[in-house]
């Protein structure tokens, strides 16, 4: 089978979820591809099965988290956003990569810092009391060189300050300020948002 149809192939199966726990192992076996882009659906699929139907995945996550450590910046995007929504379905799954996943806070590419986001507010929908001690992590990510990444940094302000307001109070002045002063509209919108998440609920 080419690439192309490989390809093709998975985008099939990403369409027909009643299909996905049995084409785990498939989709797993992939892992080994030659091809990084189909390596990266693999991984992408993997995620989105992992949260479906975390519990079949078996050594899969392990196999998954070796990606953590690829050369390849896409490889690294995928397998982080892969954590990220297996740890969304059961934290206790992820658990032993959860404190590795913060150096991709500062990996020199925006798409996995940005990921590095996108996996933290998964796994802190369900989960957020590990985040706590971490939200300095966060509130550097808002000041990011890259747009994309400072536009979706606010958003994990926005979901712990739905759950855990505390969290986020102490930075709802840095929040006020950029939402005030950064140049990005979505920015400056997303900022609002997380403020409004974290704002007292009447009684």
């Amino acid at each position: 089978m080419t690439e192309s149809e490989l390809y093709k192939e998975l985008g099939t199966l990403t369409k027909h979820k009643d299909q996905w726990e049995e084409n785990i192992p498939y989709v797993l076996s992939l892992l080994t591809s030659e091809s990084v882009k189909i390596r990266a659906k693999a991984l992408w699929l993997l995620g989105e099965m992992g949260l479906a139907f975390s519990s079949s995945l078996g050594d899969g996550i392990s196999r998954i988290a070796l990606f953590l450590d690829s050369a390849e910046p896409l490889l690294r995007e995928r397998a982080v956003n892969a954590i990220g929504r297996i740890g969304r379905a059961d934290y206790a799954l992820i658990e032993p990569y959860w404190a590795d996943l913060f150096r991709f806070a500062r990996d020199k590419e925006a798409n996995v810092r940005l990921s590095f986001i996108w996996a933290s507010e998964n796994i802190a929908t369900n989960t957020p009391d590990p985040y706590g001690p971490f939200m300095p992590v966060f509130a550097e990510l808002l000041h990011d060189s890259d747009d994309k990444v400072r536009m979706e940094a606010p958003e994990i302000f926005r979901v712990l300050g739905k759950r855990r307001p505390e969290f986020v109070a102490p930075f709802i002045e840095e929040l006020r300020a950029i939402s005030e002063t950064d140049g990005n509209r979505v920015v400056r919108i997303h900022c609002q948002g997380a403020i409004r998440a974290a704002a007292p609920k009447p009684a």
